[in-house]
């Protein structure tokens, strides 16, 4: 289970080591916009050392990054980092579930060089970064088991379409970049699989920060990427189920338990069905996890 993933630039060991002391559930080491193309093999070797260092590491869980598939940097990073064993992969700018089924058969080469079993490197994905992608959310069932989680990001996609900015005057996201965040979240649970909300870029603003997360979480969204540090505990408190939340599922999950024959169980005046009792199981599962 995850809450926070935060993005560190591949080549800087500074930056790695501080990502490595903070509470973050996910290091998300990047080759890919962080690092100019300059510095892509310098990124490649300090993050294949970073990993080798640092492997077994329980928490944070270490994801890298690469650069997408269309680029022409995608096998060297692979070729680069795979050896040192990452726990998973973030793919950016996929177009569908092809793409992750395409980088999929890739790890399981690398995987055999390894020794490693198949299947072992998991893949979170980012949808939303280019048009088409956008429009495929729903292609990500049964894509590949490694599949943990989709993501979306609006800079990207502001680019591709010609949008001059992503949020309007009052701070809230116009209408394209709505439609990509709901469908990623729809994609994510037609996939089932977690649901990442994107990154808050005006990381100095906690009251903004902590408000988009609040909104996320009630959307669906059970985690938030970071970008700084300072984001991580806000990101962690708000997305890990309150004790009211998780007293609650208990009840729901224990009165099905007790009737299990019943498809709707009242509970102090409401009505709650087996949608809900799966929500409740899910947050359950999550809190645990924590």
């Amino acid at each position: 289970m995850m809450r926070s993933l935060l993005f560190v630039p591949g080549d800087s060991e500074k930056k790695l080591e501080k990502g490595l002391a903070s509470e973050a559930d996910m290091l998300l080491i990047d080759l890919e916009d962080s690092v100019s193309a300059e510095r892509k093999a310098a990124a490649r070797q300090i993050t294949a050392d970073f990993l080798k260092s640092n492997r077994g590491t329980a928490s944070p869980r270490l994801f890298v990054r690469i650069n997408d598939l269309s680029s022409g940097f995608a096998d060297d990073d692979l070729a680069a980092i795979m050896p040192s064993l990452p726990v998973g992969i973030l793919l950016p700018k996929s177009n569908s579930g092809k793409d992750v089924t395409r980088l999929s058969v890739k790890l399981n080469v690398h995987e055999a060089q390894a020794g490693l079993s198949e299947g072992v490197t998991q893949i979170i994905a980012i949808i939303t970064e280019t048009a088409i992608g956008t429009l495929s959310a729903a292609t990500y069932p049964d894509a590949s088991k490694r599949l943990i989680g989709l993501s979306w990001g609006a800079e990207d996609l502001s680019a591709v379409i010609g949008a001059t900015a992503v949020r309007n005057e009052a701070g809230h996201y116009t209408d394209v970049f709505r439609m990509a965040r709901a469908l990623t979240v729809l994609g994510a649970s037609a996939a089932d699989v977690a649901a990442i909300d994107t990154v808050y870029i005006d990381y100095r603003n906690e009251e903004g920060l902590a408000r988009e997360c609040t909104e996320a979480a009630r959307d669906g969204f059970t985690a938030k990427l970071a970008i700084h540090p300072a984001q991580v505990a806000i990101i962690n408190q708000i997305f890990t189920p309150s004790a009211e939340a998780v007293d609650q599922a208990e009840r729901i999950v224990a009165a099905f338990a007790a009737e299990p024959a019943a498809g709707v169980i009242g509970i102090d005046g409401k009505m709650f069905d087996r949608p809900h009792l799966k929500r409740a199981e899910r947050l359950i599962a999550r809190a645990r996890s924590f």
